[in-house]
């Protein structure tokens, strides 16, 4: 049965079915096929279930924060204000592509939004300054994995409602590990541009005159981070109401900038309703694959298997970093997450881990799926606003990216403490 499944699902994917329509088609193929009773009959039900939870309405609300910020020209002013404090550095814009997807990150809750966002505002800089493209672009689709892990994330929203752990503790605990991964990429493009100079551009020219004059661009993004992450620390609202009081302030921002119109409202709520509308679609469908796989037994089944091996609880690890890994180069995160973790999660608390750190090794491996070939999604955003060349030059461009990410994995298996300490510190 595992093999069939495995089959069906990799044979529709490679045929380039959208991954939405891959769960349904896959659930229902096998429902057609293995299940005594007919278990499709369960779809409107499940489709309702699945979707009218309350912490789910926080999906819209943040992107629909990333879509007003982009185009209320905030995003843009952002970036320019961290190439003034960074830019100076070997590999030059690039880091400064770092630094833009984190604070991006902060506001947004969506690794497509921030890589698609960042890309925008980055590509008039490639050819400008003389950027290897294949290394600036891996910079920027690595840059825009940021979004799902430095909090206000949809993916530990996500978790959190399948694991029922709390949403402002992974929050906290997404804080360091995220700040932590975007060093470690501005490390990576320093070790490759001092190695290879000829890759990092031209040297950026700034004064601290300028430096200082670009301060309070970088004061929005820091304003909107309170408002969502301090609403909730100081229990004025639910994650999901503290996404509404983000929007609210971004409103309050773009008027500041008298970019505030009836068209670019209309802009940014048709941008979300159509990712709202995919993501929702694929939740939807794999918490209807979810089922039918529950119901043929194939999820005791994998349960029982993996328990019979008879793991030590690294060993158990290992072996779920491998099916991550795998399971990245054909499927996207959020169905990725809502057919595995109901069934890992429990064999990982069993064994003695703590489902908050848990959440957010979920959440880079996660990272780690969204550039990695073939159909990692942050690829093919920042290949769609590059518009030219072939995709093959960003996933090349990102392969030392996926690398330092690997380095940030096992840096959290080592010191979980990482990823807890900042929620203990709140908590006690």
């Amino acid at each position: 049965m595992i093999p069939t499944t495995l089959g069906l699902l990799f044979g529709l994917l490679a045929i380039g079915l959208p991954i939405g329509a891959v769960m349904i088609l896959l659930a229902l193929g096998l429902d057609w096929f293995f299940s005594p009773i007919p278990l499709f009959l369960a779809a409107g039900e499940l489709s309702w279930v699945s979707s009218s939870n309350y912490l789910l309405v926080s999906v819209p609300l943040f992107v629909l924060l990333g879509e007003i910020l982009l185009r209320a020209g905030i995003a843009e002013k952002l970036y320019g204000a961290i190439v003034q404090w960074i830019g100076w550095l070997p590999g030059g814009l690039m880091h400064a592509n770092i630094g833009a997807s984190a604070a991006f990150a902060a506001t947004s809750g969506s690794s497509v939004a921030t890589a698609a966002t960042i890309s925008v505002v980055a590509k008039p800089m490639v050819s400008r300054y003389g950027y290897s493209e294949r290394l600036f672009y891996g910079s920027v689709a690595a840059g825009g994995t940021l979004g799902i892990l430095i909090p206000p994330s949809i993916n530990l929203i996500l978790y959190g409602w399948l694991t029922s752990t709390s949403v402002p503790a992974l929050y906290m605990a997404g804080v360091v590990p995220g700040l932590g991964l975007a060093i470690v990429f501005s490390l990576a493009i320093l070790v490759i541009c001092l190695i290879r100079p000829a890759l990092g551009g031209q040297k950026i020219e700034t004064s601290w005159a300028s430096r200082l004059a670009s301060l309070p661009s970088l004061l929005p993004p820091l304003f909107i981070f309170v408002v969502i992450i301090g609403s909730i620390y100081l229990g004025l609202a639910t994650p999901t109401e503290s996404a509404a009081l983000g929007v609210v302030a971004a409103l309050v921002l773009a008027a500041l900038y008298r970019r505030l119109t009836p068209t670019m409202l209309l802009e940014a709520i048709d941008g979300t309703m159509r990712t709202t509308g995919m993501i929702m679609l694929i939740v939807m469908a794999a918490w209807f694959l979810n089922f039918v796989i529950s119901a043929m037994g194939l999820v005791t089944a994998v349960n029982s298997g993996i328990v019979a091996l008879g793991l030590e609880p690294i060993a158990l690890l290992a072996t779920i970093i491998v099916i991550y890994l795998v399971l990245g180069c054909f499927m996207d995160p959020l169905p990725m997450m809502i057919v595995t973790v109901p069934v890992l999660t429990p064999l990982v608390v069993s064994a003695g881990f703590d489902p908050v750190w848990f959440g957010i090794l979920i959440v880079l491996l996660c990272e780690m799926a969204l550039i990695t070939p073939p159909i990692g999604m942050n690829l093919f955003v920042v290949q769609g606003v590059r518009r030219q060349g072939s995709l093959t030059d960003i996933m090349i461009g990102v392969l030392p990216f996926m690398l330092a990410l690997l380095a940030m994995i096992g840096v959290i298996i080592a010191f979980p403490q990482i990823a807890l300490w900042l929620p203990q510190l709140v908590r006690g």
